[in-house]
């Protein structure tokens, strides 16, 4: 078991960390197209977060030790640490125009920030395949849902904060493997500490709803209001918890 789920996590944050790359899409794509269809993606992202969340992670918690205070806890806990880690990306600001001699600050802060939140991915990622394969399969999908758009926005924050566009792009695969990280820091947590996954996952569970509610769903309050719009954002908001839901169906535990 423990052999099986460490090739499925393997092979799982290799694939998240590909993702990085995503941002190469948006060179050949117009950038007011890619934003229109960038808004009915990171609704399906949002729901797809607040499924893994409430239909998988929470009820695995439960599951397993109740839903005692420490649960909850631990839920408020991931909440706080990604707040912490959205503090960190928007730490520093500079009015010297960017260049390639001279990138914001805050290009090298976001990949701080990224770094550690894909160390953070790496470890829900391997606590999860370590409680079984089909929670690590949804904790995989749920952050790649998450990643893709978080990405091309990392790409154009690293571009807009002067690096060149080839530069951008391996320097924030660079920060992806970190992941790697985190996924070698849960295994062998688990050999040491027994309930290792009693944090790990109301943890990811407090991390995914806040990604969702406060990265992506106010993203879609930014565009103008606009009936077919708002609805079609809705749709897919929904769509993306009802297919985490289907999921939960098909995977075996």
């Amino acid at each position: 078991m423990f052999s099986e789920a460490w090739l499925y996590a393997f092979v799982s944050v290799f694939i998240v960390s590909v993702v990085s790359f995503v941002g190469i899409l948006t060179i050949c794509i117009k950038e007011e197209k890619l934003e229109k269809l960038l808004l009915y993606f990171v609704a399906f992202s949002a729901g797809g977060l607040l499924g893994g969340a409430f239909f998988h992670l929470l009820p695995e918690a439960v599951e397993k030790f109740g839903f005692e205070v420490s649960v909850s806890f631990f839920i408020l806990l991931g909440i706080v640490v990604f707040f912490v880690l959205e503090k960190m990306i928007h730490w520093r600001h500079c009015h010297i125009p960017t260049s390639d001699k001279h990138p914001h600050p805050f290009a090298y802060t976001n990949l701080l920030g990224d770094s550690i939140h894909n160390f953070i991915d790496g470890l829900i990622i391997g606590a999860s395949y370590l409680t079984n394969i089909s929670l690590g399969i949804i904790a995989t999908f749920a952050v790649i849902l998450h990643e893709i758009p978080q990405e091309i926005g990392d790409f154009g924050v690293l571009v807009y904060g002067g690096f060149s566009r080839r530069f951008a792009l391996f320097i924030n695969f660079l920060t992806a493997l970190t992941a790697f990280l985190g996924l070698i820091c849960a295994f062998a947590s688990y050999s040491v500490i027994e309930n290792f996954t009693f944090f790990l996952v109301p943890f990811a569970a407090g991390g995914f709803i806040y990604v969702a509610s406060t990265d992506l769903m106010p993203e879609l309050h930014k565009s103008c209001f606009e009936t077919k719009k708002s609805f079609a954002q809705l749709l897919m908001l929904i769509f993306g918890m009802v297919i985490i839901f289907l999921i939960k169906f098909i995977i075996p535990e």
